[in-house]
């Protein structure tokens, strides 16, 4: 029996997004999504708390901005800081023996895009590509994602990027179920996904959120 993954998602211990966890957990029970990766900017601190009320339905990631580009990393037990080295970031993420992907890698309007040629450094070092993400505001980005995972045989993860309940499930696996990262690893080889591209509109909430945070600490 197959159950629906999301990989890549936001809570508000992201700057960029207000979206609460008990919030974030019934909104996955509504749409039926069965595990969900909380992938916040550089903390892990949203997804210990989420793990500890949902521990069968929430994946402890993180969203890491290195010097090159951001990773995108499950089954995190030790929070990574920002401004690592990209190959410094992945060997401490080895250690806890995460499964390590690379956000959006070819969108260029994100400020943790990738230069390939600084891609292609790391690509015998990671797990996976992240070849679909919802938030792209251009397809072609996505494509171009894939194409480089076919090229470097890497494994291809989907997400929504989600910042808000709207966007929770836009972009998922159909999966076996796991338990750990070796696990997911075996199930991803042989998931489906379902993938949409959201609104444009989306990135708006994430403005919000920054000038709403800005203001409280004012």
């Amino acid at each position: 029996m197959s159950i629906r993954v999301e990989l890549h998602c936001h809570t508000d211990a992201s700057g960029d997004s207000l979206l609460s966890i008990s919030t974030l957990l019934k909104t996955c029970e509504r749409k039926k999504i069965d595990k969900i990766a909380i992938t916040d900017h550089n903390t892990i601190r949203n997804a210990l708390l989420a793990y500890q009320l949902a521990p069968n339905r929430v994946i402890i990631g993180e969203e890491i901005l290195t010097r090159q580009g951001e990773l995108l990393a499950f089954f995190v037990t030790q929070e990574i800081p920002a401004g690592l080295d990209a190959m410094e970031a992945i060997l401490e993420l080895r250690k806890q023996g995460a499964f390590i992907s690379v956000s959006h890698p070819f969108d260029h309007y994100r400020k943790g895009y990738w230069r390939e040629t600084d891609l292609i450094k790391i690509a015998d070092e990671v797990d996976a590509i992240e070849v679909f993400n919802a938030r792209c505001i251009r397809n072609q980005h996505n494509h171009q994602a894939r194409t480089f995972a076919e090229n470097y045989h890497l494994l291809g993860t989907v997400g929504s990027d989600a910042h808000s309940a709207v966007e929770v499930g836009r972009a998922y696996h159909r999966m076996a179920n796991f338990d750990n990262a070796e696990q997911f690893r075996h199930a991803l080889l042989n998931s489906e996904t379902c993938t949409r591209l959201s609104s444009p509109l989306v990135h708006l909430f994430s403005r919000f959120a920054k000038w709403k945070k800005t203001l409280l600490i004012a």
